[in-house]
């Protein structure tokens, strides 16, 4: 039970770094943006906006990515 309750704390110690959360809050931001255009799903949003999560680690890249999408779908 201990194991869980350390993933846990570390999983959200990782998310909850001022990098990575402003990486989903401007990951949201875009998403937003380029979601508005009609025609354009969360899923053409992220495909169009892969290659800017190239230069970043994996975690960041995932959770920018995370933010994209959830943003493309409120738009």
């Amino acid at each position: 039970m201990m194991d869980l309750v350390n993933n846990l704390a570390l999983g959200f110690g990782i998310a909850f770094t001022p990098l990575n959360v402003g990486l989903c809050l401007l990951g949201a931001l875009v998403g937003t943006l380029v979601g508005v255009l009609p025609g354009v799903g969360p899923l053409a949003t992220i495909a169009m906006l892969l290659p800017i999560t190239f230069g970043l680690h994996p975690v960041g890249a995932l959770i920018m990515l995370a933010g994209i999408y959830y943003g493309a779908q409120y738009g």
